[in-house]
């Protein structure tokens, strides 16, 4: 495979199914989010209206709890990042949507902070009980590499925003974690062909390309009576 830099999106699809990923760069499928993903997306430019905002008027907005559960939730995440100033920080950042290009890896930044340097992402999708998902974690080394790379600057910490779930995470760059990164960079350099089927078939069940695989997702076993 070639040394040009690797995208973010296959970084992270790599460290969740590297078969999947092995797909995404040869059928040229579309990487484009969807409408809904961008309008979740759009909460975390506005935390502060959002806690403003009546629970009938917070309702149509695409949380996925209920309104007073979500409000719960945001007030619970500014108290806690408010000291030490990292609310203030991820309402006003610096720089949005950037294209950071590293030495290896490259791709948009949703939101660059400064005092420190630091990248923030937004996930649209549901936070796990503690910490981030692996995938999301190789993304967020990704994305300090590639900040730090343009910037000359070390970066030591990546912010993940779950809007939808008013929950904001912090992600520190540990030794586990860039060793992670690092094997996701690996997988992708050397797809030269479809690899291994993964093991955890749950993964299979949303998979744009799990006829292609070959694989029965629950669905289709549920159908054949299996």
């Amino acid at each position: 495979m070639s040394r040009a830099q690797i995208s973010f999106s296959d970084l992270r699809t790599a460290a969740y199914c590297p078969r999947k990923c092995y797909y995404q760069r040869t059928r040229d499928a579309d990487r484009e989010p969807p409408p809904e993903v961008e309008a979740i997306r759009d909460l975390a430019t506005r935390y502060e209206a959002l806690l403003e905002t009546p629970a009938s008027a917070l309702e149509s907005e695409p949380i996925a709890v209920s309104a007073v559960r979500y409000r719960d939730q945001l007030e619970t995440t500014r108290q806690r990042l408010t000291d030490g100033g990292h609310w203030e920080r991820l309402c006003t950042p610096r720089d949005r949507n950037v294209l950071a290009t590293g030495r290896r890896c490259r791709g948009i930044v949703h939101k660059v902070l400064t005092d420190p340097l630091e990248p923030a992402l937004i996930s649209a999708g549901k936070p796990p009980e503690q910490g981030v998902w692996e995938p999301q974690s190789v993304h967020a080394v990704a994305a300090a590499k590639a900040i730090a790379w343009e910037h000359q600057q070390s970066v030591e910490r990546v912010w993940l925003e779950y809007p939808a779930y008013g929950v904001v995470r912090s992600v520190d760059l540990t030794t586990r974690r860039k060793a992670r990164y690092r094997r996701a960079l690996r997988t992708v350099r050397e797809l030269d062909g479809p690899p291994a089927r993964t093991s955890n078939r749950s993964k299979c069940d949303s998979c744009a390309f799990a006829s292609e695989c070959g694989v029965r997702t629950r669905t289709l076993r549920s159908l054949l009576g299996f």
